[in-house]
């Protein structure tokens, strides 16, 4: 296990790329296994969700080859149904993307029970209850298993809520189904839009990408293609938070401002605001951060919803910004139940934060926050965690940091590239 040692108070300045979309990256590795033919993935983030997700395609019969700077040439010639290592499917949540794509493709497969995250139950029946629409055969009795007895068909699916990926799953199987299927009440977020993109350039047939509705013609084969994964704009918010709440001043470059716009008007809120340069955006130093009321001077709330509302996944980022701004906000985060359980660490550095319940926090700021040893209970959380540290007087130890690795490539490198006195160093 590994630790970061981090002197908080001074100023992020500099520039940075982001990394390629984990969220994308994922589901496009699983949707290489619809195709016998090579595929080229570039700005493949090295991360450790993506190794463990690369880990069980090799599992099932996928090779890869690195070729260049997070470039890997992947080869599904031949794939296995055969039942996956309990172990590597635990690591991750992204394990259940293998669902639509092998029953798919060989026929079907055995999964055990997704892992991820520790933020709440995170249902898989929209999972199920697509792809049986399109004539899989799903049992559950400790693990999933799917399978088809003949080709997959298309339907007219209305997915019971917006999945990210439950919408993934119905997808990768729809390019290969017979006939036509249109999945209503899809989830839209860039990283399915980017699927679906890569999905097009290996022959498949999708209308809607960007809309709640998509319309999929199966086809016979798909072929094999060159894609290149988008920014993650997960990471680009919270450099943006690094950077405001150290007084700093960044550019990130290639970041798709078009897709952060709501995410914009949110943190505007906040009282951050950035320029969008082109694909560019520019964070400017010495921010005056003050929280925007709501009519009436109330206490203004920000909420989490599907795409192309404000993620849920930057709920944590927002929180450790409104530390650092002046005035009070409520956060309601209603799709996961421990979702705040985090919040304390932040309230033991000094943050004035008040947790309403499972799902709520109010936040008063500004508070000066001070070094403390704290340990990262999931990606975003950690990656919070990070944030207030750099941000706080004195030196801040975070633990367990193994789960920031899982979404951010070489955070602490970037970091201090950026000004940042961040170390890691191996637990004793």
């Amino acid at each position: 296990m590994e630790k970061f040692i981090i002197d908080g108070g001074r100023k992020l300045s500099g520039e940075l790329i982001p990394q390629g979309n984990k969220n994308a990256a994922l589901p496009i590795l699983a949707a290489c296994i619809l195709t016998e033919d090579e595929i080229i993935l570039r700005n493949v983030p090295l991360i450790r969700d993506v190794i463990d997700m690369r880990q069980l395609l090799t599992s099932i019969g996928v090779s890869f080859e690195d070729i260049g700077e997070n470039t890997w040439r992947v080869s599904a010639k031949e794939v296995h149904a055969r039942d996956i290592d309990p172990d590597l499917s635990k690591r991750i949540r992204a394990s259940i993307l293998l669902a639509g794509p092998v029953t798919a493709r060989a026929g079907g497969i055995v999964l055990p029970p997704p892992g991820g995250d520790v933020i709440g139950r995170r249902r898989v029946d929209t999972h199920i209850w697509a792809l049986r629409k399109m004539g899989a055969e799903v049992e559950y009795e400790r693990s999933f298993s799917f399978k088809r007895s003949g080709r997959l068909v298309g339907d007219d699916i209305l997915l019971d809520e917006a999945s990210v990926t439950g919408t993934e799953n119905a997808l990768m199987a729809a390019v290969l189904a017979k006939g036509t299927t249109i999945l209503r009440n899809c989830a839209s977020e860039p990283h399915v839009q980017d699927l679906c993109h890569f999905l097009l350039t290996l022959g498949a047939h999708i209308d809607g990408i960007g809309s709640n509705t998509l319309t999929i013609e199966g086809v016979d084969r798909l072929h094999g293609g060159d894609h290149t994964i988008g920014p993650d704009y997960l990471e680009v918010v919270s450099f943006v938070g690094a950077a405001v709440m150290t007084r700093g001043s960044i550019t990130v470059r290639n970041a798709a401002p078009k897709q952060l716009r709501m995410v914009k008007i949110v943190m505007n809120r906040l009282g951050v605001t950035w320029e969008d340069r082109g694909e560019d955006i520019f964070v400017p130093e010495e921010q005056e951060l003050v929280i925007e009321p709501d009519l009436g001077n109330a206490i203004p709330e920000i909420k989490t919803n599907i795409w192309p509302s404000f993620p849920t996944d930057l709920m944590s980022i927002a929180i450790a910004v409104a530390t650092q701004s002046h005035g009070s906000v409520l956060f309601h985060d209603w799709m996961y139940p421990s979702r705040m359980f985090f919040v304390d660490k932040l309230v033991s550095m000094g943050a004035q934060i008040v947790l309403c319940d499972p799902h709520r926090c109010i936040v008063t700021g500004p508070s000066k926050l001070a070094g403390e040893k704290v340990e990262s209970p999931d990606i975003r959380a950690g990656m919070t965690l990070v944030l207030a540290a750099l941000a706080a007087k004195g030196t801040s130890v975070i633990r367990n940091v193994g789960q920031i690795d899982r979404g951010y490539e070489r955070v602490d490198q970037k970091l201090r590239a950026l000004g940042a006195s961040i170390l890691r160093e191996r637990e004793q």
